[in-house]
Order: structure tokens, then C-alpha cells, then sequence
């Protein structure tokens, strides 16, 4: 993808673009045990981090990586999941959404953490150009702190790339 130039977009804060979605899990989203398949769960948070992203950009979004994900308890048949999603940081034409879930048992009244995972999007054109993405607007220290955060592991993912394109390079050079 090539990028375009365009005026800088004007800053948003994180609130704007926060986004939330509820589904009721199903028998077709389980595995014979009845419990959410881990796939359904990513397809749940990718469409959640897309709509904050989308809300965010104001453009256009695909998903360029899903950096993160733990599976930290099961989800039943009849259980509502909650999806949050929020963009941590924006860079030039990308940005960072982290997603939280949950697993609610309406029945039993109780709710508890079942996810958290971190994804990038990129903002593009109706041609599949990248398209500037508005800078964050931070309020309050939690907002900074994933701000910084986000940083970190985008610092990480590009080390990660480097490393790999040297061993590609070192392999190839052995061929």
C-alpha cells in the first residue's frame, strides 16, 4: 500500500471511538463440550477493535495484526459476552485497539474477565491507500499509561520485523 498526503486530521479523545457490543453465545459457537470456540471469541473482538478504530479513523480500517490474546476462563452456551474496545494509541496512519471481554451468566447474575487482546488497524482510502489517522487526545493517567504502553509493543513488533528480515537475509545468503 502507498501512502497519500493529506491535511492532518484534527485530534479525538479516546471516549469518541470507544466501542461495546454484547453477543449471546449460541450452540453453533461451541465445541461439542458447549463451550465458545477461541475462533468465534477473535472473530467477536476483531469486529469490536474495528468498530473503534472505524469511529476513530473515520475512514476506512483493516486489520493489520492481532499482536495478543489470552483465553483466561470458558464461555458457555447462554452466556452474553461484553466486548470494550478503545484505542490505546494512533500513530501516522495506524493505531492500536485494546479489547477486554467478559462472560456474563444473566441467570446466575455474575460476570468476570474471560480476554484481553491488543490489534492494529490501518485507516485507507476507498482504493486501499493508507489515509492519515487522527492523533489521541489523552485524558487522565489510565489513558496515558496505555498510550505508553502501546508504544512499547509497537517498539517490540518492530524489532521482531527486523529480526526476522536478518535471518530471512542470513538464509537466503546460505542458499
Amino acid at each position: 500500500m502507498t501512502e497519500i498526503a493529506t491535511s492532518s486530521p484534527q485530534p479525538r479523545r479516546v471516549a469518541e471511538s470507544q466501542s461495546e457490543m454484547t453477543e449471546l453465545v449460541l450452540p453453533n459457537d461451541t465445541n461439542p463440550l458447549g463451550h465458545l470456540l477461541g475462533g468465534r471469541l477473535m472473530l467477536f473482538i476483531d469486529l469490536v477493535a474495528a468498530m473503534a478504530a472505524y469511529r476513530h479513523a473515520r475512514a476506512h480500517v483493516v486489520t493489520a495484526s492481532m499482536e495478543h490474546i489470552d483465553f483466561i476462563a470458558p464461555v458457555h452456551v447462554g452466556d452474553l459476552v461484553i466486548l470494550k474496545a478503545s484505542v490505546n494509541r494512533a500513530f501516522k496512519t495506524s493505531m492500536e485497539v485494546g479489547v477486554k471481554a467478559w462472560v456474563e451468566n444473566a441467570i446466575a447474575g455474575s460476570r468476570h474477565h474471560i480476554a484481553s487482546a491488543y490489534l492494529t488497524f490501518v485507516a485507507i482510502d476507498a482504493n486501499g491507500r493508507r489515509v492519515p489517522v487522527p492523533p489521541l487526545t489523552l485524558e487522565g493517567p489510565e489513558e496515558a499509561r496505555r498510550f505508553e504502553d502501546a508504544g512499547r509493543r509497537r517498539e517490540r513488533r518492530e524489532q521482531e520485523k527486523e529480526r526476522k528480515r536478518q535471518n530471512r537475509v542470513a538464509l537466503e545468503a546460505t542458499v
